[in-house]
C-alpha cells in the first residue's frame, strides 16, 4: 500500500490494504475490511491521495482499526474547546519527547498545514520551548509534556496552571486525553517500527 500511488476505483479491494514492509516491521496479513472501513480508506484516498500507514497497520484486524479510528477522530476532529491546531501541537510535543518518527512526521505536517507556518512545525518537533508561544499554548504543552515524562508528578498545581491560562474543565480533560492517546500511539508505532508515508515529508514546506 505505502509504495503505491495509483488511485483505485471506489469499492475495490486494492493492494493498499496489504500490511507491507514499507508500513511496519511486523508481518501481519491484511484482514477483510468492513464496508465502513473500506469507505474510510476511500475517503482518505480522495482527500489525501494516500491512506495513512497507521491505518494500514491496524487493517490486519477490522475491529481494532474501527476502535482506533473512532477514538482518534473523536479526539482530533470532534468539537472541542481546543482548536485542531492545538490538538496537533500536543500530538507533536508528546511525540517529540517519545522520539516517535511516525507521529512526528505525520503530525508535524499537520501543524505546518494548520498553522501555515513551517517554522512552527519544525520547532514543535524539535523543541517547543524554543517557539514564541502564547501563554495558553505554553501552559498546554507544558502540561502535556509533564504528563508524558513524569505523570506521577502531575497535581492540582498543574491543573490550576491550565485554568489560569484560560482552559475550562472540559478543555483540561481534552488536553490530557490527546496527550495520553499519543503516548499510547507513540509506543505502538515504536514497537512495530511504523513508517510514515513519504508524502508527509513534503507537505506544507
Amino acid at each position: 500500500m505505502a509504495a503505491k500511488h495509483d488511485k483505485p476505483k471506489p469499492g475495490e479491494t486494492p493492494p493498499r490494504q496489504d500490511v507491507s514492509p514499507a508500513a511496519m516491521a511486523l508481518d501481519l496479513k491484511a484482514g477483510q475490511l468492513s464496508a465502513e472501513n473500506q469507505a474510510y480508506f476511500d475517503k482518505c484516498l480522495e482527500k489525501l491521495g494516500f491512506v495513512p500507514n497507521v491505518l494500514v497497520c491496524y487493517a490486519h484486524d477490522d475491529a481494532k482499526l474501527s476502535a482506533f479510528a473512532a477514538f482518534y477522530n473523536d479526539l482530533m476532529l470532534a468539537p472541542s474547546g481546543l482548536s485542531k491546531l492545538e490538538r496537533e501541537m500536543i500530538a507533536v510535543a508528546v511525540s517529540s519527547v517519545n522520539r516517535c518518527y511516525y507521529c512526528l512526521s505525520a503530525h508535524g505536517a499537520a501543524v505546518r498545514q494548520l498553522s501555515e507556518d513551517p517554522v512552527l512545525g519544525e520547532l514543535m518537533a524539535m523543541n517547543y520551548r524554543a517557539a514564541e508561544l502564547s501563554p495558553r499554548h505554553r501552559a498546554m504543552l507544558d502540561f502535556a509534556v509533564k504528563l508524558t515524562e513524569t505523570p506521577h508528578q502531575v497535581g492540582e498545581a498543574d491543573r490550576a496552571g491550565l485554568r489560569s491560562a484560560g482552559f475550562g474543565e472540559r478543555d483540561l480533560w481534552d488536553v490530557a486525553a490527546v496527550a495520553a492517546f499519543f503516548n499510547m500511539s507513540n509506543r505502538m508505532a515504536s514497537a512495530v517500527d511504523m513508517r510514515p508515508n513519504p508524502e508527509y515529508h513534503r507537505q506544507a514546506r
